[in-house]
């Protein structure tokens, strides 16, 4: 891929941890987890619920009914709780339904926030941070690989780093000195 120097470099020094992670995979089902399979990751998508005041683990129920009410098809691979839980929704061998034209190409992760402007708390954005650096190892990913929903299609998702701009680029920042820790 297209990554400059300082991001190989930033790939090879790559030796962060995985954060603690609780699995409690979705139900198979053809709204929510199709069970196909994911074959390469290319990008990490960030979003945020757009539901606010709601826990990770609410996120996850909603997306595990799904498979029951039909309504939609929506999915990520992982819900952070505005807690700084880290809930795993589905096996990183599987695809999600979370950016239309790059289901088959990406992980995403949703965000849970507890104010109107969709700014993450502090321990959402800590475990987002520890989330990104160990997918990005696992993965040989650059900083560049990390987008937002809004970046593949335009919808304002997460709202608050796509009306702060500065703001996403200080936490590739906060990520990129994560990782070079």
């Amino acid at each position: 891929s297209g990554n400059t120097r300082e991001e190989r470099e930033l790939i090879r020094e790559n030796d962060t941890k995985k954060p603690l992670i609780k699995e409690e995979f979705l139900t198979v089902n053809p709204y929510s987890r199709p069970a196909e399979p994911l074959t390469e990751v290319r990008n990490i998508f960030i979003h945020y619920t757009a539901n606010k005041d709601t826990s990770a683990e609410q996120n996850r129920s909603y997306f595990e009914n799904l498979g029951i009410t039909g309504e939609r098809s929506a999915s990520a691979h992982f819900v952070i709780g505005y807690d700084g839980t880290i809930i795993q929704c589905l096996p990183l061998t599987e695809i999600g339904y979370a950016v239309k034209e790059h289901n088959y190409n990406s992980i995403s992760i949703e965000c849970c926030y507890l104010d109107e402007d969709g700014k993450f708390t502090d321990e959402t954005y800590d475990a987002l941070i520890s989330l990104l650096g160990w997918l990005m190892r696992e993965y040989d990913l650059g900083i560049s690989d990390v987008k937002r929903h809004y970046d593949a299609g335009g919808k304002p998702c997460p709202l608050y780093y796509t009306e702060h701009p500065e703001e996403w680029e200080r936490l590739k920042e906060d990520l990129e000195a994560y990782i070079m820790k």
